[in-house]
């Protein structure tokens, strides 16, 4: 789209005749190097190429200072978005396998036939796999995570190039490239954008096209017959719907099975049934995806009839279990009746896999209990758990490889590849030199930490005081905001440091908004030499993997306080325990079972639990009565109305301040006071910094349960029906058995 309106201000400019001759300048330059060139028809693909690569070479030079910052910026406290064009030079990782390119399709109608159902008169799609090798832990063992890119099938249109038409030529495969090129960065909230459902079906029919590939191929690559039997597929096969956006494998499976390989329906239902499972990752309302029928009616019109068919025989089910419960069927169709019919990918999840889980038990309880209630007592068998967890491997060793070392020298290095060990460091608890030792590795993670501050962000903060950080995406459940109100309530009794941190989804108007609060508030504070070094805010921009490699060994505090009920799992908030920062947070996602395995004593819990909020719920929420009642929270909500924070646009945070008051689901004042309360209490301990290192050794010590190992263990086990193996291939130089 960019190289059309370049291309219509261009024929403006100049005439078809002086624009022949620019791009055989061009051209004389591209016929000289390529020996390629013998035909007439490879002389117009390459001139096609080369006014295409002058389009897009002139207009990225023009905007060349567009490509070269970072892809999220603040510009006076507002984020912006830009282009992170991190392909510009290639990735050295990863290995194009044409060979391999696969045909994927769209629109098109579908005939039923006396051979069988055809879906005919398709736009199609190639899906070009790139291969990334993923090594093992010192194991002798290297996966491959495949990924697929959206090339058109011609290169371009000859008709059109005839009649001089050079843009057009090339414009089918810009369109059909443009499937892969952009990333939908929305988070937590279900945008029904019809190429988002494009970019979700390519990449499952690419990935299924080459499951059942490999399937059908035995090891050197002879087809036996038992492999053109699918009785086996659930064996050799598992698909993880990792949440609802490769939802599509359900009905693409059946797809297949069924049109393509002539397999029973019944036998293909059960055959896609014990492959499936599906990952549950939120259960906010506005997340989850329910697609127009009227998209999928156009765009994938076969497996709309696919879901239609499974619909009804999910729906025969209930109906002959609970006879005359009409609302029942209406909970529980995957489709959704109204003003525009929509299919519930969520359902359509449940009913396509042979288990369902949540990742923390909090979470997984409410799956069970509320989001898929009809469908955990139709299935109980279905449901299960499985905390999430982080790799030890980059989070402990790589980012924080003080810490790794002195914890090595205690207990050995078996906790790099069995976390739990990490449980042996409790007997070192009262150990002065330890405790020593863990105080001096955060301390100069500290002091690296505010030399990069003071470098990128131009703020000098003291690195005796408290580092108090929270690292999430800005969403309102996450409470960013409860976290403002603290900062300014420190301002305002001229109290110590906290760094915020985070990304917002482009298009998230609240989210940029709570960004320009956050920003706001720190060039107040920060610029006040009453307040001095006692309190900084500094918002980190571009939050990323490497960003977060320094932030997280330095943190002292660790924010994770998202309304109870609405967090599914998190894993930062496993990141900063394994790295020896205290949590202040809410009995929400994984917190509950960190307070478990540490103790609640040694964490920061406060506010309401799930059956408080519930309760609140049920008696209605008014913002007013807290803001009446608490002088403090009081005169900080009248700061930021007032334009304390904004003086310049006293009016920018009124739609901050009429959301809190009026429009709050995530209930932030009525967890102000405890969260106000719990910070003193986290000050008051900071001040004695031999029992706070001590409860954060009791933290790392406590955290081994939060390793992805044990996590991924129990997906192989309990879903996956493989058993784990901690087996080392011998290497190249030695012999196998």
């Amino acid at each position: 789209s960019d190289i059309q309106r370049l291309e219509a201000d261009r024929r403006k400019a100049l005439s078809l005749e002086r624009y022949k001759k620019l791009f055989n300048r061009h051209l004389h330059f591209t016929l000289v190097k390529d020996r390629n060139v013998a035909t007439p028809r490879d002389y117009y693909f390459a001139l096609a190429h080369t006014v295409r690569d002058h389009l897009v070479g002139r207009w990225i030079r023009t905007q060349q200072h567009y490509y070269e910052r970072d892809p999220k910026k603040i510009v006076d406290g507002w984020q912006v978005e830009e282009a992170d064009d991190w392909l510009r030079y290639g990735n050295p990782w990863e290995k194009a396998r044409p060979e391999y390119m696969l045909p994927v399709h769209f629109y098109g109608r579908v005939e039923h036939t006396p051979e069988g159902v055809k879906w005919i008169d398709t736009q199609v799609v190639l899906a070009m796999p790139y291969d990334t090798p993923v090594p093992g832990y010192k194991n002798n063992t290297v996966n491959t995570m495949r990924l697929w890119s959206a090339k058109a099938p011609n290169d371009f249109n000859l008709q059109e190039f005839n009649m001089g038409d050079y843009i057009e030529a090339v414009l089918d495969r810009n369109l059909a490239e443009n499937i892969s090129r952009v990333l939908y960065p929305n988070d937590n909230f279900f945008e029904g954008k019809e190429l988002r459902l494009k970019q979700e079906y390519f990449v499952v029919a690419a990935t299924l096209q080459d499951i059942i590939r490999r399937f059908k191929s035995s090891k050197f690559g002879c087809r036996d017959p038992v492999r053109t039997c699918f009785e086996t597929f659930p064996d050799k096969v598992a698909i993880q719907l990792n949440d609802t956006h490769p939802a599509l494998s359900i009905p693409e499976l059946m797809r297949i099975l069924v049109d393509v390989e002539k397999v029973d329906w019944d036998k293909a239902w059960e055959i896609t049934k014990r492959t499936c499972a599906y990952t549950n990752h939120t259960v906010l309302p506005e997340a989850l995806e329910r697609w127009p029928v009227s998209m999928f009616e156009k765009l994938l019109p076969r497996h709309l009839e696919i879901i239609y068919a499974l619909n009804q025989m999910h729906l025969d089910r209930v109906a002959a279990l609970y006879p005359g419960d009409i609302n029942r069927l209406r909970r529980m169709s995957v489709i959704e009746e109204g003003d525009c019919k929509r299919i519930n990918m969520a359902h359509l999840c449940v009913i396509g896999s042979h288990a369902v889980n949540g990742v923390a038990r909090i979470h997984s309880d409410i799956v069970k209990n509320s989001v898929f209630k009809d469908f955990y007592e139709l299935e109980p068998e279905k449901f299960q758990n499985k905390t999430n967890g982080i790799t030890p491997r980059r989070w402990l060793l790589l980012c924080n490889p003080g810490l790794a070392d002195i914890i090595a020298e205690k207990i050995g290095e078996d906790f790099i590849t069995d976390l739990s060990q990490l449980k042996k460091l409790l007997e070192f608890i009262d150990n002065e030199t330890f405790i020593r030792d863990v105080a001096k590795v955060k301390q100069e993670n500290k002091l690296k930490f505010a030399a990069y501050l003071e470098e990128q962000y131009k703020v000098k903060i003291n690195p005796m005081s408290m580092f108090d950080v929270q690292v999430k995406r800005i969403h309102e459940y996450k409470r960013q905001l409860l976290n403002c109100l603290h900062a300014i309530t420190l301002y305002n009794r001229k109290s110590p440091s906290l760094p915020l941190t985070g990304l917002a989804a482009p298009g998230y108007h609240m989210a940029k908004m709570i960004i320009k609060l956050i920003t706001s508030i720190g060039e107040v504070i920060n610029n006040d030499p009453y307040v001095g070094d006692k309190l900084k805010v500094i918002f980190l921009e571009n939050y990323r993997v490497s960003l977060a490699e320094k932030v997280i060994p330095a943190a002292d505090l660790s924010q994770q306080i998202s309304t109870a009920g609405t967090e599914a799992s998190g894993t930062g908030n496993m990141k900063f325990m394994v790295n020896g920062a205290l949590t202040i947070g809410t009995m929400d996602g994984a917190n509950v079972e960190m307070a478990e395995e540490a103790g609640e004593e040694n964490l920061f819990i406060f506010g309401m639990r799930v059956e408080d909020v519930e309760a609140l719920d049920q008696k209605g929420y008014n913002a007013r009565e807290y803001y009446e009642r608490l002088p403090e929270l009081r005169q900080a909500i009248d700061q930021i109305t007032s334009g304390f924070f904004s003086p310049r646009d006293p009016g920018c945070f009124k739609d901050v301040v009429n959301m809190l008051m009026y429009h709050d689901r995530f209930k932030v004042f009525a967890d102000y006071e405890a969260y106000i309360k719990c910070q003193g209490q986290v000050d008051q301990l900071f001040m004695d910094p031999r029992e706070w290192t001590r409860k954060v050794i009791r933290n790392i010590a406590c955290s081994g349960k939060f390793s992805s190992d044990r996590t991924i263990t129990e997906y192989a086990r309990e879903i996956w029906g493989v058993e784990p193996s901690a087996t080392a291939i011998p290497p190249p130089n030695l012999p196998r058995n």
